[in-house]
């Protein structure tokens, strides 16, 4: 029989999730407009966004891309995403060569041009290889976007936008740049004239 407790679990840790995006959103819906107008603009000058992050923020920045390429909305066009951190040869021969922190850079100098725009997700903030990249892209005159968590870690400094999910708990954090990826999947497309969905 399960533990009666576990069920009582439950709703607490969803409504500590509901508290953190409700007082995230709040705080930043101005900001997350003025990022998708950008983040359009670039699309529409024919950028191409680049998007990264390790553990389970490469698979938030995997599903970022797939949203982006191929929309499960009808009518809605693909936009270019690519998610740089799904070349695990490219990763491991960069990290057992040289150093890990370098896989995004490499990648970055080599595929992406003035215009296109850069995103990378970290719970902490702290991700070397993320932060190097995002500098990389400020310096490339790349659009530079940051998903991040706790304090923020060194992100804020190395972004043109910086999203900090207001939690230490990267659960709560991972829930919140999901939301986020939705919200400005959406955004873009409906700046971009097409018609909101809800």
């Amino acid at each position: 029989m399960p533990d009666p407790a576990l069920h009582d679990a439950i709703l607490p840790k969803c409504r500590e999730s509901m508290s953190v995006k409700e007082k995230f959103f709040t705080d930043n819906a101005g900001r997350i407009v003025e990022c998708c107008a950008a983040m359009a603009k670039a699309f529409d000058g024919g950028g191409r966004l680049f998007v990264m992050g390790n553990g389970g923020s490469s698979c938030d920045a995997a599903h970022v891309a797939v949203e982006f390429m191929h929309p499960i909305i009808e009518k809605r066009p693909a936009l270019p995403a690519i998610a740089l951190n799904t070349d695990t040869a490219l990763l491991t021969a960069v990290g057992n060569d040289q150093d890990f922190s370098l896989a995004f850079v490499q990648q970055l100098r080599m595929l992406a041009r003035p215009g296109d725009m850069a995103l990378g997700i970290s719970t902490s903030g702290k991700s070397a290889n993320v932060n190097r990249a995002l500098q990389a892209a400020r310096e490339m005159k790349m659009l530079s976007v940051g998903f991040a968590g706790r304090d923020g870690g060194r992100m804020p400094e190395v972004c043109d936008f910086c999203f900090v999910a207001p939690s230490f708990s990267s659960h709560r954090i991972q829930e919140t740049h999901e939301t986020l990826l939705h919200i400005l999947w959406d955004l873009i497309h409906v700046i971009r004239g097409q018609e909101d969905v809800s």
